[in-house]
């Protein structure tokens, strides 16, 4: 099923920065941000028990209890089980994405993609979101920037678990829609080319922005397309870069990404242009892309967002960065 027709607009809200994700976060100031997505109309929120180990969850719910539940889509993660027992949030072993959430819960997080570890991940979630239900769950980070050379035995058991436990849930009606949340296109390639089980849709960070865009455009998005797999995009600004920030895969951006920036900054200026409207309308150009999930801290974050979605963006802009080379010669291009 294409969650084309869930998806409530074309412009969702991604809680990892709710889970204190670089800084400490006042529990007021994230439930403003909420607050703000929701008063802005935004209608799809997208978690994880990673964000904070269990933080950003509990903060969505407390704000979203009080809405009606059939006025919104919600999604979360599996793939990473929060236990009581607490560890140094800034020591774990997190891959590539070292002290990401340091700032979050002191909970200990395990990594299991086992199907009793699914049904457990989503019972809990369902507790910290204060909800009876999930819309869409993502099996999270199978990829290698977590997992190193383990990644292909850590897949293979979110194939034989999670993936025919949410395939399931979603025949039965509990769920109405699941796939893999990564960072890295090797592994949704390897799930299109499987006979079952079928994922709906695919939640891909950072693969599909102005900056990195080349590989999953040879042959992710066209097969997704193909097959009806939807792309949801998130960290449309590649971790804050495009949007004033100084990160670009969750550290501190490297100089020739800072020198690349510059350039796309320089031309938006050009054309009255602003960066945050050209990467948001550039992630959302491709066909396979049903919506984009930027996150947020601060509640003018969100209106930013919002108006950089309805932003008018002249063609001679998008033609520019091709020419210059600042973005591949077969992306397609908004309308």
């Amino acid at each position: 099923m294409s969650i084309k027709n869930l998806l409530p607009g074309r412009l969702g809200f991604g809680t990892a920065p709710l889970g204190n994700m670089f800084r400490a976060i006042p529990d007021e100031e994230a439930a403003a941000t909420v607050q703000a997505a929701w008063d802005h109309g935004i209608r799809y929120f997208d978690t994880a028990p990673f964000y904070g180990a269990g933080l950003s969850e509990i903060r969505l719910g407390e704000v979203l209890s009080g809405m009606p539940r059939d006025a919104y889509v919600l999604s979360t993660k599996v793939g990473r089980v929060i236990l009581d027992e607490t560890e140094d949030p800034a020591a774990r072993d997190l891959g590539e994405k070292g002290g990401l959430f340091e700032h979050g819960r002191p909970n200990k997080m395990v990594d299991d993609y086992s199907a009793d570890a699914t049904l457990r991940s989503i019972e809990d979630s369902l507790k910290r979101l204060r909800t009876d239900r999930l819309d869409i769950v993502w099996v999270h980070d199978v990829a290698q920037d977590f997992h190193g050379d383990a990644w292909l035995a850590m897949y293979e058991s979110a194939r034989t678990g999670a993936f025919r436990v949410l395939d399931r849930l979603r025949d039965e009606g509990v769920i109405k829609a699941w796939g893999l949340g990564v960072n890295r296109v090797e592994p949704l390639e390897l799930t299109l080319d499987l006979d079952e089980p079928r994922p709906d849709a695919f939640l891909l960070a950072g693969r599909y922005t102005l900056l990195d865009h080349g590989r999953a455009l040879q042959r992710l998005l066209p097969a997704a397309a193909e097959q009806n797999v939807d792309i949801v995009v998130g960290g449309p600004y590649s971790s804050g870069i495009l949007a004033g920030g100084t990160h670009f895969e969750y550290q501190q951006a490297p100089a020739e990404i800072v020198a690349k920036v510059e350039r796309i900054k320089a031309l938006a200026a050009r054309h009255g242009v602003g960066i945050k409207a050209a990467a948001l309308q550039f992630s959302l150009a491709h066909p396979a892309t049903v919506a984009a999930i930027p996150g947020a801290t601060r509640p003018g974050r969100v209106a930013e967002d919002v108006a950089a979605l309805a932003e008018t963006v002249p063609a001679a802009f998008w033609t520019a960065l091709r020419e210059e080379g600042l973005i591949a010669g077969n992306a397609p291009l908004p309308a």
